[in-house]
């Protein structure tokens, strides 16, 4: 389902229009043409945000859009904020980001958690650690802080851990009576294995490392990371994991690289992990065509991109740009990539009414591909903004200037542990996100034979 056109008009009315240009016009060698793009991109992209309207829930998308990916472009925004100093959306991302966090402050809200997967909950918690990291604006000091938000989320995953098939790894659901509760994916576990590397980084304790480590020896094991270091989609505990679907996405790669970048960095820089990192980035040479040009391989040359699919170039930009902070030696050969990408998604935001709607084929330079939503605003922007990372400050940490204020018990109390409890889902629970998971599922199976890049 389409984020419809009229709904698009109505919210466009509600925020004073900026000027309007004819298609995205960026100078990548200039700061200010960077920044300018950045805004107008960020500001579209806020157009299909209602969450802070009267009557509406902060943090939340509109149809079709789910949960977790409001969660990532709240991400988006902080990011915004650190490369470009515009701090236009700081209030309505803290709004979002304190809203969503649930009574166990663990990103479990009552209105999500009976069809939350461990995925969607990590892309909240992520951008909270985001917001520790790049000192993001604390919240009162009476509400949840950015860096205990992310380590509640993280303890939270630890203690569901199942080593009772493929001997461990993270379900992609949380709960038994969700479809796709067997499915052991890497977006799951590579969003697990990602933050524990920067909570490690962040707080300096090793638990978080250990905990990266035994997630990267996992994956390897149960061949999710094959002898290519490629990234696959998942497996089946039910058949414990003894068979992979190859699929392959960007936001799989790009989160075990920005992780291993960060365990590289915590280690002072080893052997080990710095063979991951560059092998990693290596792998990624298949989602760039031969002029670097980002591309969604499972699903955008064959037009099959759902809505979340056409917001995961975001995630591999911005999990790229960062590994360059932490692994400094990928710099030359990560922008190599990110330049040309950014060029071709700003050529690429030349549609609608307004003639500078981001589509998501970037590989179609100036002729529009007729798509639009917040995934193809949020892989622009990201993509774009990333050409900033040389001029911005890398990661704090709390013995580096950082604020954020954490709580390394946080999401581990009894009343957090309630939450695994929680009884099915009604039948009106089910409808749309409980769908959701069953499409996905069976779109998954029925994709295998057309993961070949054309």
């Amino acid at each position: 389902m389409k984020f419809s056109k009229p709904l698009a008009i109505i919210v466009t009315t509600l925020i004073t229009k900026p000027r309007i240009v004819q298609s995205l016009d960026v100078d990548l060698n200039s700061h200010d043409s960077i920044k300018s793009a950045a805004s107008t991109i960020a500001y579209d992209m806020m157009l299909y945000y209602n969450g802070n309207q009267t009557g509406q829930i902060p943090g939340n998308l509109p149809p079709p859009y789910y949960w977790w990916e409001a969660g990532a472009m709240f991400g988006a925004l902080v990011d915004y904020w650190y490369y470009t100093g515009d701090p236009t959306y700081n209030m309505v991302t803290t709004q979002a980001l304190l809203f969503q966090v649930g009574p166990s402050e663990s990103y479990m809200p009552p209105n999500q958690t009976k069809t939350e997967g461990n995925d969607d909950q990590a892309f909240w918690g992520i951008a909270a650690m985001s917001a520790a990291e790049l000192n993001f604006p604390n919240p009162p000091a009476n509400q949840p802080q950015w860096l205990a938000l992310a380590q509640a989320v993280f303890n939270t995953q630890a203690a569901r851990w199942d080593t009772s098939s493929c001997g461990g790894g993270l379900r992609w659901q949380i709960y038994p009576f969700n479809n796709g509760y067997n499915y052991k994916n890497s977006i799951s576990n590579g969003c697990f294995f990602n933050l524990g590397a920067r909570l490690a980084k962040y707080t300096g304790n090793d638990t978080y490392a250990h905990w990266a480590d035994q997630t990267w020896d996992w994956m390897a094991s149960t061949k999710l990371i094959d002898t290519n270091y490629y990234i696959y989609d998942g497996s089946d505990s039910n058949i414990n994991c003894s068979n992979i679907n190859h699929l392959q996405w960007t936001y799989n790669a790009g989160a075990m690289l920005l992780g291993a970048a960060t365990m590289y960095n915590y280690t002072n820089g080893s052997t080990v992990w710095g063979q991951r990192v560059e092998s990693l980035l290596n792998a990624t040479a298949i989602f760039f065509t031969p002029e670097d040009i980002m591309v969604e391989v499972a699903c955008e040359n064959n037009g099959k991109c759902n809505t979340d699919q056409k917001s995961f170039k975001a995630y591999l930009s911005r999990w790229m740009a960062a590994t360059t902070k932490m692994a400094p030696f990928t710099y030359d050969a990560v922008m190599a990539r990110l330049r040309p990408s950014a060029q071709a998604a700003a050529e690429q935001c030349c549609g609608g009414d307004n003639g500078r709607t981001c589509g998501m084929r970037w590989t179609m330079n100036t002729t529009w591909d007729g798509s639009y939503g917040v995934g193809q605003e949020m892989a622009a922007l990201e993509v774009i903004q990333s050409n900033l990372i040389a001029q911005v400050r890398g990661p704090v940490t709390n013995s580096t200037g950082g604020t954020s204020q954490g709580n390394s018990a946080a999401g581990s109390g009894p009343n957090d542990r309630a939450q695994d409890k929680i009884e099915p889902p009604t039948h009106g629970d089910k409808v749309g996100a409980g769908v959701l998971t069953a499409v996905v599922l069976l779109w998954l199976i029925g994709t295998l034979s057309w993961m070949i890049v054309d």
